[in-house]
C-alpha cells in the first residue's frame, strides 16, 4: 500500500499531526503500541500562560494561546466528545513583594490577555493565600485521555495497533517499506521510543519523571489552585494534584517518597485535610535538554522527520507547532529555529 506519511506513536503529538496531514488529503498510516501513551495519558493536561516559581508569562504564550482552544475545540465537534475545559487558574502570591509585582503587570499590555484580576487578600477560608493572588485567564485543562480514545475511533482506517519495529523499516527508492506499507516519509512522534531509534539517538533528550495523585478532599472552588502543586477539580470532590519532577529514578514506578511531597505541598496550599488517596500514577515525559520540543528533518536521511520532545507542556504547545510542522511538511516552509533539530546536527 503505498501511502504519503507513516507516523510512529498517537500520543498527543502523533494524534494532533496525524490529524492535520489527514485534512490536507495526505494518506496516512499510524503505528501505535496499545498501552504505549503512558507520558500523554498520566500527564495533567493544564494550559497555563503563567508558569514556573518565579511566575513567568509562559515561553512564546503569544502564539501559542490563540491557538489551543479553538483546536482542541475543533477535534470536540470531530468526534462528538467534550475533553477540554476551560478554567480560570488561581496563583497565590508567597511575598507582599510578589504581590506588587503583579500589581506592575496589570498595567503591562503583554498581560493584558491571560489576566483575569489581581487579589491582595486572601479568596477563601480553605486556602493558605495571606497575600492575595492573581487569577489567570485563556487557562484550562484538557482531558487527554479522552482526546486519544476518541481519535483513536476517528482514525480507525488509518491506525496500525502494534509495537513498531525499526528493524523492518528499509529504504528502496523513494519509498521507506515497513511491512506492506510503501511510504513516502516517517515520522517519529513516539515520545522517548524516538531515543532509541537509528536516526534521532544523538539528539539530547532529557526524560522527567513525574507523579501524580487524586484525592478527595472537600473545598471545590470553580477555578484550578496552582502553586507549589496544582490541584485540578474533577468533580464529586475529586482532585487531580501533581506533580513532581525528577529526573533520578525513571525506572522505578510510584514512590512514596513523591506522594509525601505532593500532600506535604498540598498541605501548604489547602488547610484541608486528603480524605482518601484514589490513586497514584507516574509517567515519563520526553523531555529535552533545552525544553524546547524538537521538530524537523534528519540532516541525511531521505523523508525522515521528527515531531517530539513536548514534555509537560505538550497540550499548550502541539497546536501550534502541529500546525507549523505540517506547513513545513508540506510547503517546505521553515520551521522556527528555537525547535527545529538543526540545532543539534554537529552532535552527529
Amino acid at each position: 500500500m503505498e501511502i504519503d506519511f507513516l507516523l510512529i506513536g498517537q500520543g498527543l503529538a502523533g494524534t494532533a499531526l496525524a490529524y492535520r496531514l489527514k485534512q490536507a488529503g495526505k494518506k496516512i498510516r499510524i503505528i501505535d503500541e496499545p498501552g504505549a501513551n503512558n507520558s500523554s495519558r498520566v500527564a495533567a493536561g493544564l494550559f497555563n500562560p503563567v508558569t514556573g516559581r518565579k511566575m513567568v508569562k509562559t515561553w512564546k504564550a503569544d502564539l501559542l494561546f490563540p491557538v489551543i482552544k479553538p483546536f482542541y475545540q475543533e477535534l470536540e465537534q470531530l468526534t462528538g466528545s467534550n475533553f477540554l475545559t476551560e478554567k480560570a487558574i488561581y496563583r497565590p502570591f508567597l511575598t507582599i513583594e510578589e504581590q506588587n509585582e503583579w500589581m506592575g503587570h496589570s498595567a503591562d499590555p503583554g498581560f493584558e490577555s491571560y489576566l483575569e484580576k489581581i487579589y491582595s487578600e486572601s479568596q477563601s477560608e480553605f486556602l493558605r493565600d495571606p497575600y492575595g493572588g492573581v487569577m489567570l485567564r485563556n487557562s484550562g485543562w484538557l482531558n487527554i485521555n479522552n482526546l486519544l480514545d476518541a481519535m483513536t475511533s476517528y482514525f480507525r482506517e488509518e491506525l496500525i495497533s502494534e509495537k513498531f519495529e525499526e528493524s523492518l523499516l528499509s529504504r528502496k527508492g523513494e519509498f521507506w517499506y515497513y511491512r506492506d506499507l510503501n511510504a513516502k516519509s516517517i515520522i517519529y512522534c513516539n515520545g522517548l521510543g524516538a531515543k532509541n531509534s537509528r536516526f534521532f539517538n544523538y539528539l539530547p533528550f532529557d526524560p522527567v519523571k513525574g507523579e501524580i495523585l487524586e484525592v478527595k478532599q472537600q473545598f471545590t472552588p470553580d477555578y484550578v489552585v496552582n502553586r507549589g502543586v496544582f490541584r485540578v477539580h474533577l468533580g464529586n470532590g475529586m482532585h487531580r494534584v501533581g506533580s513532581t519532577y525528577t529526573k533520578h529514578d525513571l525506572d522505578v514506578g510510584a514512590t512514596n517518597a513523591a506522594k509525601t511531597e505532593i500532600l506535604d505541598k498540598l498541605t501548604d496550599l489547602v488547610r484541608l485535610p486528603v480524605e482518601e488517596i484514589i490513586s497514584h500514577k507516574t509517567g515519563i515525559r520526553p523531555a529535552t535538554r533545552d525544553r524546547k520540543p524538537f521538530l524537523g528533518k534528519h540532516p541525511i536521511e531521505v523523508g525522515v522527520y521528527l515531531f517530539n520532545g513536548f514534555g509537560a507542556k505538550g497540550v499548550s504547545l502541539i497546536p501550534y507547532f502541529s500546525e507549523q510542522m505540517v506547513t513545513y511538511l508540506l510547503n517546505d516552509k521553515a520551521i522556527d529555529s528555537e525547535v527545529d533539530i538543526a540545532r543539534y546536527f554537529n552532535y552527529i
